[in-house]
């Protein structure tokens, strides 16, 4: 049996479709991750055979302000989670790292993260690599899916309410299907070794910005709304974003025997399912 924290998220809402009855499903309300004890116990009253945190402090603006809260999730909740010994499969970010590469980020390049989001998650990821004793962490980005709230499903709603749209083009990276990376972390789950403890790295295939990742949602849900180009210093945000984040699947791809599909194939698919 599994443990899936997180569990009423994008990844983990996708889990749940997967791996049905095979894993016990918790979010905030069921454990709260931040609480030793409470992980303890329930740890040791469910003999999980391995643990999937897909709990995370995700809204990047909002941490700014909100560093303990952040710190807690991300960070805290993570080590409790690595301290049960359980085999533990842990969610990180492709905002540990700056933006200033020009070629695929890999696991072996070094973090330099310019916000607290990203600062916290690789605090995470530096704690569950102490403490756990066997654990996988897989750095993704820019997540989406039918489940909560997302970048397909503003650009949809906006899509349909508006005429014209801008849309930041000077960050560059790989849309993430979470259906996706729910699959590769079930294919993953049964390979993981004990004592394994490694940084993996998983988007889909290919290459865009966000203003190429919006035209071409409109264009797949047929919707006439034109996006305009424009920088990110025409857009402010309080929390910095990296410019490139585009990250190298290779390690991911060779050692569990992973395909990956292309971003648009994979955005195609999502948008056939109900929204």
């Amino acid at each position: 049996m599994f443990l899936v924290t997180g569990a009423n998220g994008q990844l983990g809402n996708e889990l749940r479709l997967l791996l049905k009855e095979r894993a016990v499903y918790v979010d905030k309300d069921e454990l709260d991750i931040t609480d030793a004890a409470a992980v303890a116990a329930f740890a040791a009253a469910g003999r999980f055979s391995a643990i999937v945190n897909c709990a995370a402090y995700t809204a990047v603006d909002k941490a700014e302000n909100d560093r303990e809260t952040a710190h807690k999730i991300n960070v805290d909740g993570p080590r409790n989670l690595a301290a049960t010994g359980i085999p533990l499969i842990h969610i990180s970010t492709d905002y540990v790292f700056d933006g200033s590469n020009c070629r695929p980020y890999k696991e072996t390049d070094i973090p330099n993260p310019q916000s607290v989001y990203g600062t916290t998650k690789l605090a995470g990821e530096q704690a569950v690599l102490e403490t756990a004793q066997t654990a996988v962490i897989i750095r993704t980005a820019w997540l989406y899916s039918n489940f909560g709230n997302n970048f397909v499903k503003t650009m949809r709603r906006l899509g349909s309410e508006r005429k014209e749209l801008n849309v930041v083009f000077d960050q560059v990276g790989t849309p993430t299907y979470a259906a996706d990376l729910a699959a590769a972390i079930v294919r993953i789950l049964p390979q993981i070794t004990p004592g394994m403890k490694e940084i993996f790295h998983f988007s889909n295939e290919g290459v865009c910005s966000w203003y190429d990742f919006a035209v071409t949602i409109m264009e797949l849900s047929g919707l006439n709304c034109r996006v305009l180009p424009i920088e990110s210093k025409d857009y402010p945000t309080p929390a910095k974003r990296p410019f490139y984040s585009v990250l190298n699947k290779s390690k991911i791809k060779h050692t569990f025997n992973l395909s990956i599909n292309h971003w648009k194939e994979s955005l195609q698919k999502c948008l056939q399912k109900q929204f």
